[in-house]
């Protein structure tokens, strides 16, 4: 599908699963910057099809689906060849799904650009390797390992805390605090739903979800917006989880706050260098993270490197701090301009070394996960003391959620206000909030 009243030009490659992955968001950045957008798409799930592909349409400059639900790197060969034979200038590929990142990382070293390499990419979606070789060089403090029906027994007889995750997954989905009632059906359940789900199911490997379990962080939990532009180090945002909520099969982040809320700026220093430290010791040199950490009142260690851009609202949240641009801007201005020009755009959008933050603003969100059933009623509510900024509702009037194991969106709400204003406005905000978007179900039968 394509715009006929297009000539070739300057463009960028989008890499989107089953349809979606902030498509709206990266085209029209791209259209502010006078930029083709080119959408390689696997299928949508059924009931998206043809409506999704005539929604991309409409937006980017060029949109090509597969036939599967998951891209491959010969479709990522094929379609960089298909444009370039048409006379199109690639000048980068992104996603912000991350079961593509190794993809995206495949084209951009076709096409010349500065990336992480499609091996460091899938190393750091090895969560176990991971941490295992943090630990041995000092980096974390947590030890872990593959999760297997005795190994699960066995951390169950053992003293403390202990977490279970896939070792290549993605979201919250199959990650949880272990317990004395967790059973290996219970592990087997998941694997075999992940396995049979259109959309997550790309993000584990061919053979179907493993798992690890790793000691239990303790302490607040924290994300570092990061941009490195070959070898530097560029925090754009650190967001507080203000607010988690621990279930049977997820922990879901329900609210963040940014900058920190719980902890000052000689702490979120710490946690700068400490940062600096772990990208360093990967040799990560380029690209965008959105590394998840938690502080227990004497050091910071790592939950897990995500080479990409943060969910929810994580990248609005950065242009409502910083006043300027999204995290998706500025990775698309990484990408597409000289390492110089990148630098100088992002040191007066960036925390200092000691902590402070670019600008006096502060912002807050709420992620809101629908319940299973249909849904007869939803939407914003009248009473709050101050309006949104941004206001995402996903689902609608008529939608049915099934259970899963896995989050299922319901809508998302970002509010900003001045740093100074933020012990005033954040404890009535976190309690209102709560109820901010209004959904009802159908009572079951």
């Amino acid at each position: 599908m394509s715009n006929p009243s297009t000539t070739p030009g300057n463009g960028v490659l989008l890499l989107s699963h089953v349809g979606f992955s902030f498509m709206e968001d990266l085209i029209a950045a791209l259209d502010a910057r006078g930029l083709r957008s080119h959408v390689l798409t696997s299928l949508p799930e059924p009931e998206h099809v043809p409506a999704r592909l005539h929604d991309l349409a409409a937006k980017a400059t060029h949109v090509h689906a597969t036939g599967a639900h998951v891209l491959t790197r010969a479709d990522v060969e094929s379609y960089v060849g298909e444009l370039r034979a048409r006379g199109e200038t690639l000048l980068g590929c992104v996603t912000v799904w991350e079961g593509y990142r190794h993809l995206m990382a495949h084209a951009n070293a076709l096409l010349g650009v500065p990336d992480l390499g499609p091996d460091q990419v899938l190393a750091l979606r090895d969560k176990l390797t991971l941490r295992q070789k943090l630990t041995a060089a000092g980096l974390s403090a947590v030890r872990a390992v593959a999760l297997t029906e005795e190994s699960l027994a066995e951390h169950q007889r053992r003293p403390g805390r202990h977490f279970v995750k896939p070792v290549s997954g993605i979201a919250s989905y199959g990650t949880f605090p272990l317990s004395a009632t967790t059973s290996w059906a219970e592990i087997e359940r998941i694997t075999a739903e992940a396995a049979g789900d259109t959309v997550y199911a790309s993000v584990f490997a061919e053979t179907g979800p493993a798992f690890l379990v790793e000691d239990y962080l303790p302490g607040r939990e924290f994300s570092f917006e990061v941009l490195v532009v070959d070898g530097e180090v560029f925090v754009a945002g650190v967001h507080e989880k203000y607010v988690l909520t621990e279930t049977a099969g997820a922990v879901l982040e329900d609210a963040c706050v940014s900058p920190p809320y719980s902890v000052d700026r000689a702490v979120t220093a710490e946690g700068i260098t400490w940062l600096t430290a772990l990208l360093a010791h990967l040799d990560l040199r380029w690209g965008c993270f959105h590394v998840e950490a938690r502080h227990d009142g004497s050091r910071w260690d790592l939950i897990e490197v995500n080479p990409r851009v943060g969910g929810a609202l994580i990248s609005p949240s950065v242009r409502e701090l910083n006043g300027e641009a999204s995290l998706l801007d500025l990775w698309l201005d990484v990408l597409t301009h000289p390492a110089e020009r990148s630098r100088e755009r992002l040191r007066p959008l960036a925390y200092a070394p000691d902590g402070t933050p670019p600008t006096d603003r502060a912002t807050f969100f709420r992620v809101f996960f629908a319940h299973p059933g249909r849904i007869t009623r939803i939407g914003l509510a009248e009473d709050l003391p101050l309006a949104p900024v941004v206001e995402q509702i996903l689902l609608k009037e008529g939608d049915t959620v099934e259970p899963r194991s896995r989050e299922v969106f319901l809508g998302q709400l970002l509010w900003r206000f001045r740093l100074d204003e933020r012990d005033v406005l954040l404890p009535r905000l976190v309690q209102v909030s709560e109820h901010a978007i209004e959904v009802r179900y159908a009572q079951p039968a």
